[in-house]
């Protein structure tokens, strides 16, 4: 599960995807800049459209063995070598439009200084972006700002081929959206998504996966997760994910450099976990999949962890299928020793909680939470990126084993430093709360993912003889459990509890401020994402509006939440901060009982009443108040390149730390270096 709440106090925002290409492109030694620590490092990379590309840095790295350094680099060679993946997993003809838009931008020699030529780099950013033509964020097709002649004339020019169907579909209204949650459009009919064949149906899908039934039902296996369900001669056949199976030739690549990655490693419980890991990749099985997430969890000595296969399922609006993804991380020693402490009170949370006696765990078991050092990301999560993830995702694994909470350090202290104002000024009532937030938000934004991964996520249970939530809660079961772990954060971001355990000076100035920017972006600043008339339709948008909207409208008769205006523009004044953490705790207590009994109803009246509607007033109004700033609405990162040096043998020495000059040059290199996958039309 991934943490995308915005740091609110710094107006910017993340989520997750990737790149590559096959076509011949003429050979350029790669511009890095180099860093030094007498240097500025400016986090600053580009802008384009709506986007604001930046870089992070990785500090302590020359303080690792080279051991360390080499598990960190073939593990980022893992990562990238699958990234191919997800372009194909968001759409089946991404990597052939990527293809040939590349082959464009690399041959092209004619004029380019036109505004076509302009908005035709600016489209390929965006697509390169979003991994794809669908937005990262909204699920929208991107519509390019030329028309289809001049894209004609292009590829003529550069002798660029494109199956006439993926010319079509940039510029027709085909294939509109990735993911589609709207029932009445159709979960698969309407969406995008390259995860299921063209005439497959959603009551088809359901019906499929319930003839699937685990050898131990107490540890249900996760059916759907790496594979594509298409018909074969009428019948439904998963075309699996694993080695000399769909996607063979990039999972060959990954598993190469997880094999020396496993040569490296740490200590015998990191090496076993890998081993499993390369085992699944081969096999593409399912029994394997949850051995190697019981080893993982519970391989938590030494300094480097990673995430990498097909694992968040926000993509798949039936909630089978995992996306590919690749975070290699460092332990942040001193921020993990600080925020210890959740992990060791954990059960003091979840025996405070607000839920109902019979939805808490006894115990409360195996969770670590640490504070991470991002070295290289890739797939999902790339180059948007999540602030925070609490992984494995099975429950029952969660349960009996543990999970993993991470809260990416560098990451987020790279949007600090790149940050602006602009919005708490413009957004915020009084200058009260722009102090508390400009004081206390960073530290509340930090607490907030820490207690929504750490005790959120692993908190609560699910009754007996209740099927996992993507059966229970289908389409509705990402913005429930992310909603549900946002509460959880609320309620205890106001608790004496965290003072007590030295994790803020002023526990009523912390809780003040993040209630502050969390409303404020719920009901307002987070709607500069959407194009008037839209839904919402992201699970995490959604379930900050149905938070935010139901404890409005819920906290009415006390003017809990005041709706004010002032010299004509809107604003959202909270006038009882403890009432209004009483109704966190109320919702919080209903989240966990649709989850606990499998309540599809009442999660979609939760999630259709409160968390999809827009007020149009408030909207526009929003819009044009944030039409004023500079700042683009999303941002997004390059990573850090990773180059070793080798003596005479071709043993690696040493390895340095560099960057790309610009956005274009790292996806271009990519394209070329991890290019490994054909177009699949």
């Amino acid at each position: 599960m991934k943490f995308k709440i915005i740091p609110i106090a710094l107006a910017v925002t993340f989520s997750f995807v990737s790149c590559e290409d096959n076509k011949k492109v003429k050979e350029e030694p790669v511009q890095e800049e180099k860093v030094t620590a007498e240097t500025s490092f400016d986090y600053t990379v580009g802008e384009f459209a709506d986007i604001k590309i930046l870089k992070y840095q990785i500090p302590g790295w020359e303080e690792l063995s080279l051991k360390e350094q080499k598990l960190v680099y073939y593990l980022t060679q893992a990562g990238l070598s699958g990234r191919d993946i997800i372009w194909d997993q968001n759409y089946r003809y991404n990597l052939s439009i990527r293809k040939a838009l590349e082959n464009i931008y690399q041959n092209y020699s004619g004029d380019k200084n036109t505004e076509d030529w302009i908005a035709f780099e600016t489209y390929l950013k965006r697509v390169w972006f979003s991994g794809g033509i669908h937005h990262h964020y909204s699920m929208d097709k991107m519509k390019p700002e030329f028309d289809k002649a001049y894209l004609e004339t292009l590829m003529k020019e550069t002798q660029t081929e494109l199956a006439s169907e993926a010319l079509e579909v940039i510029f027709n209204d085909k294939d509109a959206k990735k993911v589609n949650l709207k029932e009445e459009k159709g979960l698969l009919k309407g969406s995008a998504t390259n995860f299921y064949g063209p005439n497959v149906t959603a009551a088809e899908v359901d019906a499929f996966y319930a003839k699937k039934k685990s050898p131990n039902p107490d540890k249900p296996l996760s059916y759907g997760l790496n594979s594509k369900l298409v018909k074969e001669d009428g019948k439904l056949v998963e075309k699996v994910w694993k080695s000399g199976g769909m996607y063979g030739e990039a999972i060959d690549k990954i598993t190469y450099w997880l094999e020396k990655a496993e040569g490296v490693a740490e200590n015998k419980a990191q090496a076993d976990a890998l081993a499993l890991l390369i085992k699944y990749y081969k096999t593409g099985d399912l029994q394997t999949w949850d051995d190697y997430n019981v080893a993982w969890v519970e391989a938590t000595k030494g300094n480097i962890d990673y995430i990498n296969s097909f694992i968040e399922v926000y993509n798949d609006p039936k909630g089978y299928r995992g996306s590919y993804e690749s975070i290699v991380q460092i332990k942040d020693f001193d921020m993990s020793k600080k925020m210890k402490v959740l992990e060791d009170n954990v059960q003091w949370f979840e025996d405070n909680s607000p839920i109902i006696k019979e939805h808490k765990k006894e115990s409360v078991v195996g969770v670590t939470y640490k504070t991470v050092i991002v070295a290289g990301e890739a797939g999902d999560a790339s180059p948007s990126t999540p602030i925070g993830v609490n992984l494995p995702n099975s429950n029952w694994i969660r349960t009996t084993h543990g999970s993993k909470s991470v809260s990416l350090g560098n990451i987020i202290n790279a949007y600090s430093h790149a940050g602006g104002s602009e919005k708490l000024d413009e957004f915020a009532l009084t200058e009260e709360e722009k102090e508390l937030s400009k004081e206390y938000g960073d530290t509340a934004d930090k607490l907030h993912t820490a207690l929504h991964e750490v005790v959120g996520h692993a908190s609560g249970k699910i009754n007996s003889g209740v099927g996992e939530t993507k059966q229970t809660l289908k389409s509705y079961a990402s913005t429930m459990e992310e909603g549900r772990a946002d509460l959880v954060g609320l309620y205890y971001l106001m608790d004496p509890k965290i003072e007590e355990l030295g994790l803020t000076d002023d526990i009523d100035k912390l809780g003040k401020a993040a209630y502050n920017d969390y409303i404020r972006n719920g009901l307002m600043t987070q709607l500069t994402r959407l194009n008037i008339g839209d839904d919402i339709e992201e699970s995490h948008m959604r379930n900050r509006q149905w938070v935010s909207a139901w404890a409005f409208e819920k906290g009415k008769n006390a003017n809990v939440i005041e709706k004010v205006k002032k010299d004509g523009k809107t604003y959202f004044k909270i006038n009882d901060y403890e009432k209004l953490r009483e109704l966190f705790g109320e919702l919080l207590k209903e989240t966990q009982r649709i989850k606990s009994e499998g309540d599809y109803e009442a999660a979609k009246n939760l999630v259709e009443n409160y968390g999809v509607k827009v007020d149009q007033d408030v909207h526009k109004e929003v819009l044009k108040r944030s039409s004023e700033f500079k700042a683009a609405p999303y941002s997004g990162f390059v990573n850090p390149i990773l180059v070793p040096e080798m003596d005479d043998a071709g043993e690696i020495t040493t390895i340095k730390i560099t960057y790309p000059e610009s956005f274009e040059e790292q996806m271009m290199r990519y394209s070329k270096e991890f290019g490994f996958l054909p177009a699949m039309n």
